[in-house]
């Protein structure tokens, strides 16, 4: 049987040429040829870009004659408007016949349509129309009464126009007119019209040009194409496309009768099909049952995987769509991903490797304590490389010291970490001493040789049977069969040892790739440990140079009883600290400060400070007078350190400078109960009330040290007995999780609690406050006031009678005595009346009396005097000048404190007697006679 075209029904239809008669029939079908619907959509595309071009053309003309209009408007009416003479004119008895001949003038110079001149209100003046002369000018001209220039396209009467108002102004900037000038709508649409007939015959033109190039193109592709329609091309291109012999990729179209239609050279490669294969049915081809069995089915298929002799074949197969009445058949494409399987498997590896070291960057150094960085490199390497890992490490390192070099100096390392698949391990626990004296074991030889070893077989490493042959046969014994063994080594020096072992869980041994790859793993881990050996080293100096400088214990005094604490930061050792340090009159000053900034750095700042702060304390200064001169100082200390550091090239990015220290300092009186306090950009103390309420009170703010610029203030608080103060630093508040103001509140309910001791208290803050690892120092001082009794204070009004000393001397003996000091008796009223005289002669009324029974005896003489005495040696024929010596001599302590209102000179003395100055005993009536 043969179909309509002569050839026998089911073969396959003949391939197109270039002389196929089927092209006529193909012709003359109803579908529009690809060349005819190219050259309407071109003629289309030409007529819509002309005609929008020519409408933007115009439009463009329009708007930029316009826009000219405004600028000659504007500038006609400015230059009219500042012409001299015009405001003159304007107040002329007739202005317009001044004004119109220059008006008219101006208009034809300025090629304009009117120059009006008129009055604020509009009246004109001007007019290149007559008959507008005195009339009202219609609009809105305010912006121009009000001195603002403007151009707009008005219209109205007499005619719509682009016209520009200027004001006129006198010598007084005044405004006395006004000036508009414009061009009538009609001319600026004239002057566009004009442009019209150029703008047509330009689109006309490029309308012939386009049409005639898509003419000669359209004409062009109907040669090319043979006059086939779109769905004719597309059918050949699909045909032409499938059958491409220059592919990698195979390609069979099977009929709708399962007959192989066309096969490409890579297919026939691919499956190895006869010369003769096309025309044939698909189970004649001789392939895979598998794949034969996916032809006939005419399934879809996609990326499956079939055998071809010894190759693995992705095959994909899709339905092909029907035409020209022919049914519907099938396309298989056939990829060979033999080799793609082997590479994929491989690629996967490096790829788990790669995640591998990216995992140990991340979680590797993540702190900077040498045995947790140990931790993390065995714990991030099981079970994704090794089934245990080991890590020893150097005695010195986990000291934070410098590694010893030289021989023998790696025979013997500690273990540090140890992980695994199984806690069963026999391997030597973490914390034992693990020697490597074996030369030829993998550990001592790659420590030697100073890279990673590797110990494919464990059976057959001998050396490392040998060093420990009762423990290597227990390992063997539990399936540890391959060992790669890695120096952890950083800037040139061994560390330690990693040791990555696989066992029966992993059944693979370990190969040069993987040397390669632990070795790289080891490396990066090395950095981190040394990182955090050289931090571990400065920690523990910084630790051990700030506990030097911190007070180990406090002073004896009766004025306060006190409680501190001080912890050092996890991340680096800061500059916070505390003092507590006696002053003259039983009085105490409480300190708390903090230097911004860790190391050994503010460690020493911070001693500094601390030791500034003693020596200003012994002048006995206030509290906002003794800021005042510790920031003189820091400053001080700053530009001579600047001006020392000139060579960039020496410690640069490092500076010595305290600038960013913060203090409090506070002086509390226990006779009086006064507390004066000031504070350099520090918080606050808490107040601790006897009744239980906490409150913070409120201190001028002062700039940190070495900032300068602004004076300190101070603030005096009357303390009721048995108060409290807390000093702190802001690490106690403050912290990555917790805000200021949340650790403010905390302090609050921690101190409200009744009945606790100032260390009780200092336990109590700690455990509420204290974060796990807290990011900054701690300070914490805490202080309950107390007040001396009464009956231990003596005082006295000393006029200004030398006859007076004598009494007052007489009274403070019968004080002593009364408080049982009569052995000092002696020693007091010679201070006593000493002290007296001298502010009698040299000083300036009001002068009072004060003695302190503490645990020493203090006496006080006070006068309005702001003058100090100076001690100073008396020649053999001086009459005076001893009196001060003998002072000196007979006291413990002396010295001169300034009040607002005079001194206080001052001495101590001891409660017992002890042994006296090697002096002859001077006659206490004779004192009068002494001078300073």
């Amino acid at each position: 049987m043969t179909g309509r075209l002569g050839r026998p029904r089911g073969s396959p239809p003949r391939q197109p040429t270039g002389r196929d008669p089927g092209l006529l029939a193909r012709r003359s079908r109803g579908d529009r040829s690809v060349a005819g619907q190219v050259f309407a959509l071109m003629a289309v595309i030409v007529v819509l870009l002309i005609t929008a071009a020519a409408l933007a053309l115009v439009y463009q003309e329009r708007y930029g004659t316009q826009r000219d209009a405004r600028h000659r408007s504007l500038a006609a009416a400015e230059a009219f408007a500042h012409a001299p003479g015009l405001a003159a004119a304007l107040k002329s008895a007739n202005p317009t016949a001044e004004l119109q001949p220059l008006a008219e003038a101006a208009r034809q110079a300025a090629g304009v349509d009117f120059i009006a001149v008129m009055t604020r209100d509009g009246l004109r003046y001007t007019d290149s129309r007559p008959e507008l002369i005195g009339k009202r000018a219609t609009g809105d001209l305010s912006r121009a009464v009000a001195g603002h220039p403007f151009t707009e396209v008005f219209k109205g009467s007499p005619s719509d126009a682009v016209r520009a108002v200027v004001p006129v102004r006198d010598a007084n900037g005044k405004v006395v007119g006004l000036v508009g000038t414009g061009i009538e709508i009609d001319t600026v649409s004239h002057t566009v019209a004009g442009q019209l007939p150029l703008l047509l015959g330009a689109a006309a033109g490029a309308l012939l040009l386009g049409t005639g190039g898509a003419a000669l193109v359209s004409r062009r592709l109907a040669r090319q194409t043979r006059g086939l329609g779109a769905t004719d091309m597309a059918r050949m291109n699909e045909h032409h496309e499938a059958v491409l012999h220059a592919v990698r990729e195979g390609v069979l179209i099977i009929g709708a009768d399962q007959r192989l239609l066309l096969a490409n050279d890579e297919a026939r490669r691919l499956l190895n099909l006869p010369p003769d294969a096309e025309q044939r049915h698909v189970s004649e081809l001789g392939l895979d049952p598998r794949t034969t069995s996916l032809l006939v089915s005419g399934r879809v298929a996609t990326d499956e995987v079939h055998l071809a002799g010894d190759r693995l074949l992705a095959v994909n197969v899709r339905p092909t769509q029907p035409y020209g009445g022919h049914p519907s058949g099938s396309v298989m494409t056939l990829r060979d991903t033999t080799e793609l399987a082997a590479l994929s498997g491989r690629a996967e590896v490096a790829r788990e490797r790669l995640q591998l070291l990216y995992d140990a960057g991340v979680r590797i150094g993540t702190t900077l304590d040498v045995v947790r960085t140990a931790e993390e490199l065995s714990e991030v390497a099981v079970p994704r490389f090794a089934d245990f890992v080991t890590v020893e490490l150097l005695e010195p390192v986990l000291k934070g010291e410098e590694p010893s070099r030289g021989p023998g100096a790696y025979t013997q390392m500690r273990r540090a970490a140890m992980s695994g698949v199984r806690t069963d391990q026999p391997l030597q626990a973490v914390g034992d001493l693990i020697r490597f004296e074996v030369p030829t074991a993998p550990m001592a030889a790659a420590l030697d040789a100073g890279h990673a070893v590797l110990a494919a077989d464990l059976n057959k490493a001998m050396g490392w049977r040998a060093q420990d042959e009762s423990g290597t046969r227990q390992a063997l014994d539990y399936g540890l069969h391959s060992l790669i063994s890695v120096p952890l080594q950083a800037r040139g020096v061994v560390l330690g040892m990693a040791n990555f072992w696989r066992a029966a869980d992993t059944p693979e041994a370990f190969d040069e790739e993987d040397l390669s790859f632990a070795e790289e793993l080891g490396a990066r881990a090395a950095v981190s440990i040394d990182n955090a050996r050289r931090y571990t080293r400065e920690h523990a100096t910084a630790v051990a140079l700030q506990r030097s400088l911190l007070p180990r214990v406090l002073p004896d005094q009766t004025a306060v009883d006190v409680a501190f604490r001080y912890l050092p930061a996890k991340a680096g050792v800061g500059g916070d600290w505390f003092d507590v340090i006696p002053l003259a009159g039983a009085r105490v000053a409480l300190v708390v400060g903090d230097v911004v900034g860790h190391g050994v750095h503010a460690a020493a700042t911070m001693g500094r400070l601390r030791t500034a702060v003693h020596n200003f304390s012994s002048l006995d200064m206030p509290p906002d007078e003794l800021l005042g001169h510790l920031d003189e100082l820091i400053h001080r200390i700053d530009q001579n350190e600047t001006a020392g550091s000139g060579d960039p090239a020496e410690g640069a990015g490092e500076t010595a400078g305290v600038t960013g220290a913060t203090c409090l300092y506070a002086v509390y009186d226990p006779v009086s109960g006064a507390c004066a306090m000031a504070s350099a950009g520090h918080p606050g103390p808490a107040l601790v009330r006897p009744d239980g309420t906490v409150e913070f009170p409120e201190l001028p703010a002062g700039l940190p040290l070495g900032v300068g610029g602004m004076p300190f203030e101070a603030t005096e608080l009357r303390l009721p007995e048995a108060s409290r103060l807390v000093l702190y630093t802001d690490g106690l508040l403050e912290g990555r999780d917790r805000d200021f103001d949340t650790g403010l509140s905390l302090l609050v309910r921690t101190l409200s609690r009744p009945g606790r001791s100032p260390e009780e208290a200092c336990a109590d803050v700690l455990d509420t406050l204290l974060l796990p690892a807290p990011s900054d120092d701690i300070a914490l001082l805490i202080a309950d006031t107390r007040r001396l009794e009464a009956d231990r204070i003596a005082e006295w009004e000393v006029p200004p009678d030398p006859a007076a000393v004598s009494r007052v001397r007489n009274a403070g003996s019968a004080q002593l005595a009364a408080w049982g000091l009569g052995d000092i008796a002696f020693t007091a009223e010679l201070i006593l009346s000493e002290l007296i005289t001298n502010a009698i002669r040299y000083g300036n009324t009001p002068i009072r009396v004060r003695m302190l029974y503490d645990r020493s005896l203090i006496c006080e003489v006070s006068d309005g005097s702001s003058t100090s005495p100076h001690l100073r040696y008396a020649a053999t024929t001086d009459e005076g000048g001893r009196g001060l010596f003998l002072v000196a001599q007979y006291a413990e302590r002396w010295g001169t404190r300034y009040t607002e209102r005079g001194k206080v000179i001052w001495a101590e003395l001891p409660l017992s007697g002890g042994p006296e100055p090697a002096l002859a005993p001077p006659d206490l009536a004779a004192l009068e006679d002494l001078a300073w």
